[in-house]
């Protein structure tokens, strides 16, 4: 595999970004972190440096995060930094799979090992047209380094042409699921706020519907896709002008797969920048599934939606 994605595994049908090792549906948790390849542990170990007398120091207040599996170092850490091993994260599914409510879809391990994951398919769905389905899943992110925080999303999929779009579970209550390495990660904790991801869909179908039936002009379409795919440089331009993926944008508006549902609607426009998102813009299929998920495409993707509303609010 490439070098984002270290080890990954599905279950069913092949994922958006055709990478990983196909397994049996059905797994429990346990059994899709082992075929993942991600039932390794973490550990901390002291640190140490040689003076210029060649003695040997304990560097004080870091550890050294250590993958079990193979000794590679993952990270350099605190004392107070608390790692949550892969064999518990993927137990935060073990009752939700065993009743029935979710199966587990998609595992791996990605930067090094720096950052491991778990999709699980949760048995809800919904339909902005007739046949055009929006499956959801819940994302479980447990990064081994520094800075990131344990992290768990729904994760909306557009089945006809598995467009992505990550939804944070957070609330305005204290109830957070963005959980700091400095704390004990709180399994039960994380669980109660898991009411919010029904909510979060229902408010990600009233979006939907309501972009299905707002329609675009050509001209405040363009304008949508600069917002999206910034020209950066053109503050040196007398003329609007547009960058690339803009342009490409417009283009397959018109092409992408489910074009047809809710044609000339911002829906249509939003699934355009996702569609890029995922599938087009980036180097590899894995840089764009850890960007969609994790990083940049994530944000891009959030930023279209919100953009979205407005202007179909203002058409």
């Amino acid at each position: 595999m490439s070098h984002e994605v270290e080890t990954m595994a599905y279950a069913g049908e092949t994922p958006w970004h055709s990478l990983g090792t196909k397994v049996e549906p059905n797994l429990m948790p346990a059994e899709m972190c082992a075929v993942a390849g991600v039932d390794w542990d973490v550990e901390k170990k002291p640190l140490f440096y040689v003076d210029e007398n060649n003695v040997q120091h304990h560097a004080p207040g870091k550890q050294a995060l250590i993958r079990s599996s193979d000794n590679v170092v993952l990270d350099m850490v605190g004392d107070d930094w608390n790692p949550l091993q892969n064999r518990d994260a993927f137990e935060f599914f073990g009752d939700f799979v065993s009743s029935g409510d979710m199966e587990m879809h998609t595992a791996g391990s990605l930067m090094g090992g720096r950052r491991v994951w778990a999709l699980a398919k949760v048995n809800d769905s919904f339909e902005v047209f007739k046949n055009d389905v929006i499956d959801q899943f819940l994302l479980f992110s447990n990064p081994h380094t520094y800075g990131m925080t344990i992290d768990v999303r729904m994760t909306p999929i557009r089945v006809v042409c598995n467009n992505t779009l990550t939804l944070s579970l957070a609330s305005q209550s204290n109830r957070m699921v963005k959980v700091n390495h400095r704390r004990v990660f709180d399994a039960d904790l994380v669980k109660a706020t898991l009411g919010v991801a029904a909510e979060k869909l229902a408010t990600y179908k009233e979006a939907a519907t309501f972009l299905g039936s707002k329609k675009y002009k050509s001209e405040t379409l363009m304008e949508y896709f600069d917002r999206a795919f910034p020209l950066y440089s053109n503050k040196n331009h007398k003329e609007k002008k547009y960058s690339r993926n803009a342009k490409l944008a417009s283009e397959i508006v018109y092409t992408q797969p489910g074009a047809e549902f809710g044609a000339g609607t911002w829906w249509q426009a939003f699934n355009a920048v996702t569609y890029m998102t995922d599938h087009i813009v980036g180097r590899s299929d894995d840089t764009r599934m850890a960007s969609s998920w994790f990083g940049s495409g994530k944000k891009l993707k959030e930023n279209a939606l919100t953009s979205a509303i407005e202007m179909a609010e203002a058409a």
